[in-house]
């Protein structure tokens, strides 16, 4: 009889209690300890030596409790993508539980969720307790209904469901050294486990509930919809408790700590710890030589000339903040890469660019548009269609071929394609925001790139594509480095090292004395043109941008500019200016949102009613005294033209418009610019949209403006100010202009003055009672 099998039949009986039960069998074999996924097996005299021997090797290994608790989870055939709670999640803590079930100094990993027994759903979910392996298990706990319920539905059950794991520890005979919750739901119940038994926690938000909120609300859902709909309020208030209990916090880059977790009162930076995800190598993994005779590899260079040169490689969503379009205009601007290379886009899957959602609409329509531009066809191929499981192969493609990966997003907070590339066998270049900073910090196999900068681009590939050293180099550093920091095995080993001293209580988070406020948003704002405005005087600048800063809790920093998202951009990044919670562009007609300038889609809808760019256009072709401003500075939703104003009268334009039926909004600034926007838009009707959105009050609204396009923001009820360099006449007309502030300082200094002015910060505070969560666990 091999003791290994019936070691594995024993699921319920852990250390002692196996082996007594094997000594009754008769059995001197023992199974002692289990390493690198093998079993090894030793035998002892007597079963009383072998007991003292498991004991004593057992004694400092740890038992870890992972609580992840909605979504469907199982140990095989994961059902990724059936549903918004199965996703990314549910992936991670089970490739976590794995890696960390493999590594000898761990004893035992309970996967810990919520049981399901539903028609709709496989018997799996049922399972009360799923063996993994022989310290691996996936434990279901029940609460609430029998079926299976979306998250946001399972709040008023997680009381029970807490109870019901405390009864689990019970009845087990032993306690978990660390108990790690994955998301707001698990963070509830593992503040609660933690303070009941005082044993360490350890989270991972996986998606923080004032950052989904900021999303939400730029997909056109107002606030009390978000909460009726999300139990936003309960998602939020869970996880600053969890922040106010865990020893550590996991994230995955120095960005999500910055950006997102720093919105949060319990936030403290001696608490946050990176520690990125694993990918899985078995997937992504070099190339055999083998790839280029592939159906999909004919498939997807049926359309190139010449299939057989390297492939530049790009693979994300068709959404504008990934930016594709830079790169074909990178591309299409060297000859010297037309030569040299082929250029792969892949951006989502599509049968009829019409039938896409507008967004994408507009990146492909963009592409297509540079694609004739530079007249490159044949030389850049657009795969209509493509498989998830397919990725690994594309990947391998490009690599075989000597290509490259690049990721030219405007924001990336991590960079999973990145470290999909690199262990695929490909060099990367990526844009310098974000998480790529970290990737190429650590594997050293590429390099970074200004991704409002098409010339970095373009002289990053011809360094990588001219030498063959330095592509091989920094293929291999690529292999190396994802081994060394991304492979799960490189992760539990990076966890271990984190907890360990946690789990012993040798280490203790030194908590700082943080008070809650009562508001559950921020709820005031301070909004500022860019040109002028913020931009002059740098010193004065950085103090504007530390007080923004220790006020970011309570206080939502706003840009309005006319220009273009890329340019506005790259104004602030020159001027170091960080990336603002909202940021209005291009006159008002388009609103982005922090962390991740997610657009506001709702507002685009909104002020496309009756819009027709092209009939204006027609109509001022011709117009004395206009001339159009350059490509640079058009947009969807504005029309720029230089305007004399010796010439041209800004009322004859506005009545010929009217005259021609054009719904218009038409506004100059300093004299000489003149945009055509849609009606409804303008900075002053977006900054009342976005304060709608967050139910901020105008009164609670401070307003840096100076030019006559920032003339409506600055009527009403906001708290309005002129910085000294922007007296400018155009405000004059203004009918409540003895309300407005004129700083006697000039720029970033005025607006600093005029904040003191209004005791900005100070002005309403609220009463309300503060509330305390902080219970040493």
């Amino acid at each position: 009889m091999q003791i290994g099998f019936i070691f594995r039949q024993l699921p319920a009986l852990y250390g002692v209690a196996k082996l007594e039960l094997l000594n009754k069998l008769g059995l001197i074999d023992i199974l002692l300890k289990r390493q690198h996924g093998y079993l090894k097996i030793e035998k002892y005299p007597n079963i009383e030596e072998s007991r003292k021997t498991f004991m004593s090797k057992q004694k400092n290994k740890l038992y870890i409790a992972l609580i992840s608790i909605h979504g469907l989870i199982r140990g095989k055939n994961l059902e990724l993508g059936r549903d918004a709670d199965t996703g990314g999640q549910t992936l991670y803590v089970i490739e976590l539980a794995q890696a960390l079930s493999r590594h000898p100094d761990v004893r035992q990993v309970d996967l810990i969720t919520r049981r399901v027994v539903d028609e709709a759903v496989a018997d799996d979910y049922a399972e009360p307790v799923e063996m993994l392996s022989d310290n691996l298990r996936i434990v279901r706990i029940n609460a609430g209904p029998d079926e299976y319920i979306r998250k946001e539905q399972l709040w008023e059950h997680l009381d029970e469901f807490a109870d019901n794991v405390a009864t689990f520890f019970g009845t087990s005979g032993q306690l978990p050294d660390i108990i790690h919750s994955h998301y707001a739901d698990a963070g509830l119940v593992g503040t609660h486990l933690a303070n009941l038994f005082g044993i360490p926690l350890i989270h991972t938000g996986h998606s923080l509930g004032r950052v989904k909120h900021s999303r939400l609300l730029a997909g056109g859902l107002k606030a009390q919809e978000i909460e009726d709909r999300y139990n936003m309020t309960n998602r939020i208030e869970a996880e600053e408790k969890t922040l106010a209990t865990a020893e550590r916090v996991i994230t995955s880059t120095h960005q999500e700590i910055e950006e997102q977790y720093d919105l949060y009162d319990y936030y403290q930076p001696e608490q946050m710890c990176v520690v990125p995800p694993g990918i899985n190598l078995k997937q992504f993994k070099p190339p055999i030589g083998e790839e280029l005779n592939s159906a999909i590899f004919d498939e997807f260079v049926q359309h190139l000339k010449e299939p057989n040169k390297p492939i530049i490689l790009a693979l994300s969503r068709p959404d504008k903040r990934k930016n594709i379009t830079v790169l074909v205009e990178a591309y299409g601007q060297s000859s010297r890469l037309q030569e040299m290379a082929n250029l792969m886009i892949v951006a989502g899957n599509r049968d009829d660019i019409d039938d896409l959602e507008e967004g994408a609409q507009e990146v492909f329509h963009e592409l297509l548009v540079a694609i004739d531009r530079y007249d490159i066809y044949g030389k850049v191929a657009v795969p209509k269609h493509h498989r998830r499981d397919q990725v690994p192969m594309i990947y391998r493609i490009a690599a075989t071929s000597g290509g490259v990966f690049v990721n030219p997003a405007l924001t990336e907070p991590f960079g999973l394609t990145l470290i999909e590339a690199a262990a695929s066998g490909l060099p990367i270049l990526a844009t310098e925001d974000g998480g790529p900073r970290d990737i190429i910090g650590n594997c050293r196999n590429g390099f970074l790139i200004d991704p409002l900068e098409s010339s970095t681009i373009t002289d990053a590939l011809l360094k990588l594509l001219t030498d063959k050293k330095l592509w091989q180099s920094c293929v291999e550093k690529g292999l190396k480095g994802v081994r060394a920091n991304y492979s799960w095995d490189a992760h539990a080993k990076s966890y271990l090292n984190l907890i360990r001293p946690i789990a012993q209580r040798s280490e203790k988070l030194i908590r700082k004395p943080l008070r809650r406020r009562a508001e559950l948003y921020r709820d005031r704002a301070v909004v500022s043109d860019l040109d002028q405005n913020l931009i002059g005087d740098d010193r004065s600048l950085e103090r504007l941008i530390a007080v923004l800063r220790e006020h970011r809790k309570s206080t939502l920093f706003v840009i309005a500019t006319g220009r273009r998202l890329d340019m506005a951009l790259r104004v602030m990044k020159k001027h170091k200016i960080p990336e603002p919670d909202i940021l209005i562009v291009s006159g008002g007609t388009e609103i982005y949102y922090a962390p991740e300038l997610t657009v506001d889609n709702a507002w685009a809808r909104h002020i496309d009613s009756m819009w027709s760019p092209n009939k204006v256009r027609k109509i001022l072709d011709d117009f004395p005294g206009l001339e159009k401003q350059p490509k640079s500075e058009q947009s969807r939703f504005k029309l720029s033209y230089y305007i004399d104003p010796e010439i041209a009268d800004i009322k004859e334009i506005k009545r010929l418009l009217y005259k021609e039926e054009q719904s218009v909004h038409v506004q100059m600034a300093f004299g000489q610019y003149l945009d055509i926007l849609p009606l409804r838009a303008s900075k002053g009707m977006a900054l009342r949209y976005v304060a709608d959105r967050w139910q901020i009050p105008l009164e609670y609204i401070f307003v840096a403006g100076g030019s006559g396009a920032d003339e409506d923001m600055m009527r009403g009820n906001t708290l309005a100010a002129v910085v000294a360099n922007r007296h400018h006449e155009e405000l004059s007309q203004l009918p409540d202009i003895d309300r407005i502030y004129f700083s006697d300082n000039a720029y970033a200094e005025g607006i600093l003055e005029a904040l003191d002015h209004y005791d900005f910060f100070n002005k309403y505070k609220d009463s309300k009672e503060i509330k305390h969560y902080h219970v040493s666990a």
